[in-house]
């Protein structure tokens, strides 16, 4: 099944709909015709940040294009009367890049329209399903947003919302289980999050334990983490859970860099400070004394190597003694092994 298709049996069209009819009243709200097919941008030294908004745009503008074909209609609203949707699926996003994205909006337009709903129980106004960041561009930038309108449960809609994000490689793994979690605690069955996510029952179960066991404030102060996939957020959880952690996890974010960090570097950084091994204390020098009870000889030792220390002051020839018996030391050290070793 095309992704489009999967995309409408969720939001349960069995046949091709128009849109609703808008409420009346409704100001700046009218209908367009479908949008064209958006035209490559060139321009020298483009940043990342930008980059990455025109390629998730590129990427959604064909489904848009698609939605029109079939016969949803285009309309557009005025972003002051829509709302979020009821469950939140992301984390504070790179301020570098939205701005890349309104500055990508503005010189382009918006190509791919939003998806909403009539609003449950407000008359005259719209919840989104997704499209949040398009959403704001155009109210930051004082313009209409073109969406498509569909009455949706509220399942269609969080199964609308998880996939478009899902399909288009939006969300983080942390995101994402944060997303499960939100609509688990709202009493969704695993069916219909599994939809919504486009996972297996076994990999659902891995992202509500990961994101249930990852403190909220951690999450918050780390962020997204987008690099950072589900063994290295086993691998903090496993850390979190050993000895000690708290404090560490304390210090680690109380650092004065720590919020000047991407948020992925911010994971690398507590991920690192709570898997680091402890530096191992030195061991104690032992001290030989003669006979006159002198610590003539310091001894230190580790896995690799033995040092003796003398005090030419309290014994000034023991050192020159030991050197020259050293040959004769190490031969009865070897016949004692030959001999251990025969018997």
């Amino acid at each position: 099944m095309k992704r489009k298709d999967a995309l409408r049996a969720a939001l349960g069209a069995r046949s091709v709909e128009p849109a609703p009819e808008l409420p009346a009243g409704n100001p700046g709200a009218t209908v367009e015709p479908p949008p064209e097919a958006p035209r490559p941008l060139v321009r020298s030294g483009a940043v990342g940040a930008m980059g990455r908004s025109l390629g998730r745009i590129a990427s959604a503008a064909a489904e848009a294009r698609a939605m029109v074909a079939s016969g949803d209609r285009v309309v557009e609203l005025d972003p002051g009367l829509i709302d979020g949707s009821f469950v939140k699926d992301r984390l504070s996003g790179d301020q570098q890049e939205h701005a890349a994205f309104v500055e990508l909006i503005r010189e382009r337009g918006q190509q791919v329209p939003i998806l909403v709903r009539p609003h449950p129980s407000t008359e005259g106004r719209y919840q989104v399903a997704y499209g949040h960041r398009r959403l704001r561009a155009a109210a930051e930038l004082g313009r209409p947003v073109r969406a498509v309108v569909k009455a949706l449960t509220d399942e269609d809609l969080v199964v609308a919302q998880g996939q478009e994000n899902s399909a288009r490689a939006d969300l983080s793994y942390i995101e994402r289980a944060l997303f499960a979690i939100a609509l688990e605690d709202r009493g969704f069955d695993r069916a219909t999050i599994m939809a919504a996510l486009a996972v297996e029952k076994t990999q659902l179960s891995r992202l509500i334990g990961i994101g249930r066991a990852v403190p909220p404030q951690v999450v918050a102060a780390v962020g997204p983490a987008p690099k950072a996939g589900r063994p290295r957020w086993t691998a903090l959880v496993e850390a979190l859970a050993r000895e000690g952690a708290g404090e560490a996890v304390t210090r680690i974010l109380a650092a004065p860099d720590f919020s000047e960090l991407s948020s992925d570097d911010r994971f690398a950084r507590l991920l690192g400070g709570l898997t680091a091994k402890a530096p191992q204390p030195a061991p104690t020098p032992a001290v030989w004394t003669n006979l006159g009870g002198r610590p003539v000889v310091r001894i230190e030792r580790d896995p690799k190597r033995t040092q003796l220390t003398i005090d030419d002051t309290l014994e000034p020839d023991f050192a020159a003694y030991l050197i020259q018996s050293l040959p004769q030391l190490y031969a009865a050290f070897a016949e004692s092994k030959t001999r251990d070793e025969t018997d």
